[in-house]
């Protein structure tokens, strides 16, 4: 265990004007307030914030950092305050303190709760001060690098899948190569030993081949190099285990098959010598198609910079070459840590490199739930990347598979929000594109345009499908509000009943709900019953025998006016939608088919499918079409067409329809036979009258035999 003046003169040796009085009063007081407190391996538990103190120290940390390490378990392991904290150093240790302290107090039933929502908030204080994640990393592993002393395997397991799912991709974000690499190898012993022993077995079997071949390439690689006055300084490392099992499953390649096992890194004076290094290698070495990567020019998501290529080096083995300069170095090892901003009173959460930070924040402050928070975050941080740019030539990176949705959202949220197509390269795609390396993507927006839930099923980022979802959820709330209105309105109505706002008020009280849009909502939904809001809000109320009829509309062919509900137009992403069994258009007299939890289907009156809601009466609704809003719309009706089997009917059926005005937007040929082709066919029109202008077109076509609609 480090002793006290060994690590105030460890900090010393890279910052002369550490407060050395604060971290010797750090020292003394973690040291008794953890007093004779053990570690599950034995040892005194003050081992371990000086261990967490040991590791920061190794990435050259401010004083007021190191001073938190040694303190960040006093607050929850022992009787200490934050507020003696901040008496006895400062506001600034005692806010770092506070951010890394573990949030077990935090009483929820769910354990994957729990750690979502601890999640949750150990973001929030990250993002006031990014020196919370180093601390809450070198924690996190010195923990991990002691796991194997806890008794109870469920327990190992747990932690070392949170490890692999949140901390390592957290280091890996912020640069911290080195860090990450031993997070997952650490966790990958616990959750697949026997994978582990079997590829470091591998490994021993690979190096004993030939066990000379890293000292050789060494040699030769520096050689080289001197020949053409390059100075240079090299190293090298054998990939490990986690890294090596997890390329195998993504790539579904067999171990014999990497390329990148052993590396030797390359570090040289500027970038220009950089590009002079990789050419003398691939003049002396026979280069691996496609395995270059220049992170120079395009840096990673974490601003990491290096050239990376594979050649066949001696005994022909591939080999990995990455060339850097030493600055490159320090960063690709400690991230963020290598170029600290703090000692020069920068604000770190203004850099590009946070910018991941505030998408994070964002998305956690819409999230509906802690669940959601956890999916969407992980979804972001454990993914490969694409490097896209847009037309300004501003560098965009997406995980793999991203969508220009995604793109939209990475730009900004209005963007994402109003994004109604995109040119990739400059030609015209569809949204649910997905985008490769050195796109440039141009969104194209439209105010009127508003997310659709449809987008979510293509989605990948985090931020895309947490704004999405927002969206979906207030929109489909405010449709379910509306929809609930003008149901109760019209039971109101129906049996001889005001509407009165006060006395749903007065039932949301009375049924325990959260107000009268709360009530709304759920009688929208079709989980509350029109009946059960009045029997509360209005005491003495009998239900009116004439309720018990079935809609007029479907009775009589009639409206009774007052208990209509207007339509304004529907989509099959509203909480008013259009049957697809009889494909409804405006113009059609319709009903609404209630589903609980699913709104109103809007079917054509004359659909087969109704007769088998005849004994369910609560779940028709009186609706009709109206002018307005949604007049520009188009419809889907479906016709059946008889044609002519012979060459050029599919031609003239398609530019008959586009002549008039209308768009083909599905097509089926179900049955065929020498002479005739039946087919079914989805034809986009305003109204019925268009619809009807179509089908009466098409039958005066030579190649159609006979035009029906589909009614269920």
């Amino acid at each position: 265990m480090i002793r006290q003046y060994e690590l105030v003169e460890k900090v010393k040796s890279y910052d002369p004007e550490v407060d050395e009085a604060l971290l010797n009063r750090a020292y003394v007081f973690a040291m008794r307030a953890h007093g004779t407190q053990r570690r599950a391996s034995g040892d005194p538990y003050f081992s371990h914030p000086l261990e967490v103190a040991g590791i920061l120290t190794n990435m050259k940390l401010d004083g007021d950092t190191i001073a938190t390490a040694l303190l960040h378990d006093v607050v929850e392991d022992t009787v200490a305050e934050i507020g003696e904290i901040d008496e006895l150093f400062g506001s600034k240790v005692a806010e770092l303190v506070d951010g890394v302290t573990k949030l077990s107090k935090i009483e929820l039933q769910a354990e994957s709760d729990r750690q979502a929502e601890n999640f949750r908030k150990f973001l929030l204080a990250m993002s006031n001060d990014i020196r919370v994640l180093l601390v809450k990393l070198a924690d996190r592993l010195h923990n991990m690098r002691t796991l194997s002393y806890i008794k109870k395997e469920e327990k190992r397991r747990r932690i070392a899948l949170e490890t692999l799912e949140i901390y390592a991709p957290l280091a890996e974000r912020i640069g911290m190569h080195e860090m990450k690499d031993e997070l997952e190898n650490l966790s990958f012993q616990h959750l697949d030993p026997e994978a582990m022993q079997t590829i470091t077995a591998r490994l021993h079997y690979l190096i004993e081949q030939n066990p000379y071949l890293e000292k050789e390439m060494v040699e030769v690689l520096k050689s080289l190099l001197a020949e053409h006055g390059i100075e240079v300084r090299l190293s090298s490392r054998i990939k490990r285990p986690y890294s090596i099992w997890r390329k195998m499953e993504r790539q579904n390649i067999a171990f014999e098959q990497l390329s990148d096992v052993m590396a030797f890194r390359i570090i040289v004076q500027d970038v220009e010598t950089c590009y002079r290094a990789l050419g003398i290698v691939h003049q002396a070495f026979p280069m691996v198609p496609g395995r270059f990567k220049d992170y120079l020019s395009t840096p990673k998501r974490n601003y990491y910079r290096s050239l990376h290529t594979t050649v066949i080096g001696p005994h022909n083995r591939r080999l990995e070459i990455q060339i850097r300069t030493q600055r490159m170095h320090e960063e690709a090892e400690y991230g963020v840590a290598a170029h600290w901003q703090y000692k020069q009173g920068a604000d770190p959460k203004e850099g590009s490199q946070y910018r991941w930070v505030r998408d994070l924040l964002e998305i956690l402050e819409h999230a509906s739930d802690s669940e959601e928070f956890l999916e969407h975050t992980k979804l972001d941080m454990f993914t490969d990347k694409v490097f896209c740019f847009t037309p300004k030539g501003e560098l965009i990176s997406l995980p793999r598979g991203s969508s220009p949705v995604d793109f939209a959202y990475a730009v900004h949220t209005e963007v994402g929000d109003h994004c109604v197509g995109a040119k990739v390269n400059g030609r015209m795609v569809p949204l649910r594109y997905q985008l490769e390396n050195g796109d440039q993507v141009q969104i194209l927006t439209s105010r009127e345009q508003m997310p659709s839930p449809r987008w979510e099923s293509f989605v990948i980022t985090g931020k895309a499908r947490s704004a999405i979802r927002r969206y979906v959820r207030h929109q489909r709330e405010s449709e379910y509000i509306q929809l609930g209105q003008s149901l109760l309105d019209k039971a109101c109505r129906r049996n001889g009943l005001d509407y009165n706002e006060e006395a749903l008020r007065e039932a949301a009280g009375i049924l325990n709900l959260h107000g009268r849009d709360d009530l709304l909502a759920r009688v929208g939904q079709g989980v509350l019953t029109e009946e059960a809001v009045l029997r509360a809000a209005y005491p003495g109320f009998e239900k009116d025998a004439r309720s018990n009829r079935l809609p007029t509309v479907h009775k009589s062919g009639a409206m009774d006016e007052d208990h209509v509900i207007p339509v304004y137009g529907a989509s099959r992403d509203s909480v008013i939608r259009l049957a697809e069994c009889c494909h409804p258009v405006r113009g059609d007299r319709i009903v609404g088919i209630r589903v609980p939890g699913e709104g109103v289907t809007i079917h054509a009156i004359s659909c087969s499918r109704l007769d088998e809601y005849d004994d369910q009466l609560d779940v028709w609704v009186d609706l009709a079409w109206q002018g307005g809003r949604g007049d520009d719309a188009y419809y889907v009706g479906r016709l059946r067409l008889e044609v002519v089997n012979e060459m050029g009917a599919l031609a003239s059926i398609a530019g008959t329809v586009s002549k008039g005005g209308a768009n083909i937007s599905n097509l089926q040929i179900p049955e065929r036979d020498p002479e005739f082709y039946i087919m079914l066919v989805d034809v986009e029109v305003r109204d019925v009258k268009h619809l009807s202008d179509i089908s009466r077109t098409l039958r005066a076509s030579r190649v159609v035999s006979s035009v029906d609609r589909i009614l269920g």
